[in-house]
C-alpha cells in the first residue's frame, strides 16, 4: 500500500481521491479567520453540541489527543512535501480556491462539536491523482484528490457533503478511537515519547506508526460521520439532497469493483436511504442558512 493510501486508511475514509494542494506555511493556515459565517456558526453551536452525532466514544479519551494530532501533522507535512517534489501539489487554481472556499464555510461550525477544533491549524490541499479519495486528518488537515472532483464531476453541494463527512471524522476523533480499540494506545505513547526525543524508543515509534496508519474506520464510524457531515454542510448553506446524488455517482463509478473505501462504508443503497431519511431534519437547517455567494464548477474536461 502506498503512503497516500496508508494515510487515508487511518486519517480519512477511503472514499475520495488526492489532487493538487496547498503550501503549509501559506495563508491557508489563516484561511478561516475573520469569516462572516462565523457568527452563524456561533448561533448554531447549541443545536450541534446537543445532537447525538456529536457524541464521541469514551474509548477515544484513552489516547492523548495531542499525540494523535502531532503525528497527523507530521505525516501530513511529509505527504505534502512528497507531492510538491512530484509536482502534484496544487499551489493555485480554481479548484483549490473552490475547496478552500467551501471549507471556510464549514470550519466555523466545528468547535460546536469539538472545542479542540478552535485551535487547530486548518489546512486544505489539492493533490494531483486519479484516485477517488479525500480525507481530513486529526488537527484539521484536509486533502482532496483531483480524481474525485474530475471523475465524478462534483458540484459544490456534493463537494461539501464529502468535506463535511471527512471533517466529521476528525471532530469525532475516530482515529483516536480506532487506535485504542486496536490496542494502539501503547504504540501511540511510544510515538509521542520518540517525538520528544526520548532515545531508544525511536525504533518502536516507527514500527508503531506503520501499524497505526493501517487502521480503518468502522461502518458505524462512517455512518456517524455521514450524519454529522450532512448537518454541517447544510448549516454552511449547501443542499443536503446532494448527498443522494453524490452516492449515486459513487455507485456508478464503482461498477463491479468499487473503490477500496466502499469496503468499509455502508453500501450505496443503504447510504442513500439513510440520507433520504434524514432530509426532513436537515433541510430546514439548509433553508435557514445563508447561501454561498460564490459557486464553482467541476474541473473542465
Amino acid at each position: 500500500m502506498d503512503h497516500a493510501s496508508l494515510l487515508s486508511s487511518l486519517f480519512g475514509c477511503r472514499c475520495h481521491a488526492p489532487g493538487p494542494g496547498y503550501q503549509p506555511a501559506s495563508p491557508g493556515r489563516r484561511l478561516f479567520t475573520g469569516l462572516a459565517v462565523a457568527a452563524a456558526a456561533s448561533a448554531a453551536t447549541p443545536a450541534l453540541a446537543n445532537i447525538p452525532e456529536c457524541r464521541r466514544s469514551r474509548a477515544a479519551s484513552l489516547a492523548p489527543a495531542s499525540y494523535v494530532e502531532n503525528m497527523a501533522q507530521q505525516q501530513y507535512a511529509q505527504m505534502m512535501n512528497q507531492a510538491r517534489q512530484q509536482r502534484a501539489l496544487a499551489t493555485g487554481g480554481v479548484q483549490l480556491e473552490r475547496l478552500r472556499y467551501i471549507a471556510a464555510r464549514i470550519v466555523p461550525f466545528t468547535p460546536a462539536c469539538n472545542e479542540r477544533a478552535r485551535q487547530w491549524k486548518w489546512e486544505v490541499n489539492l493533490l494531483g491523482s486519479e484516485q477517488i479519495n479525500a480525507f481530513c486528518m486529526p488537527g484539521g488537515k484536509i486533502a482532496f484528490y483531483t480524481g474525485i472532483l474530475a471523475r465524478l464531476k462534483l458540484d459544490d453541494d456534493e463537494v461539501a457533503m464529502i468535506m463535511g463527512h471527512e471533517v466529521a471524522h476528525a471532530l469525532l476523533e475516530h482515529a483516536r478511537e480506532r487506535m485504542v480499540k486496536a490496542g494502539g494506545t501503547e504504540l501511540l505513547l511510544r510515538g509521542g515519547a520518540a517525538l520528544l526525543g526520548l532515545g531508544s524508543l525511536g525504533d518502536a515509534a516507527a514500527a508503531g506508526a506503520s501499524q497505526l496508519l493501517g487502521l480503518k474506520f468502522s461502518r458505524d464510524d462512517e455512518s456517524q460521520a455521514d450524519n454529522l457531515g450532512l448537518i454541517m454542510a447544510a448549516q454552511a448553506g449547501y443542499d443536503p439532497k446532494a448527498g443522494v446524488s453524490l452516492w449515486q455517482k459513487m455507485s456508478r463509478v464503482g461498477g463491479d469493483k468499487p473503490p477500496p473505501w466502499l469496503s468499509t462504508h455502508p453500501a450505496g443503497e443503504q447510504r442513500i436511504a439513510a440520507i433520504e431519511a434524514r432530509l426532513p431534519q436537515v433541510t430546514p437547517m439548509f433553508q435557514r442558512a445563508p447561501k454561498p455567494p460564490r459557486r464553482f464548477g467541476p474541473p473542465a474536461g
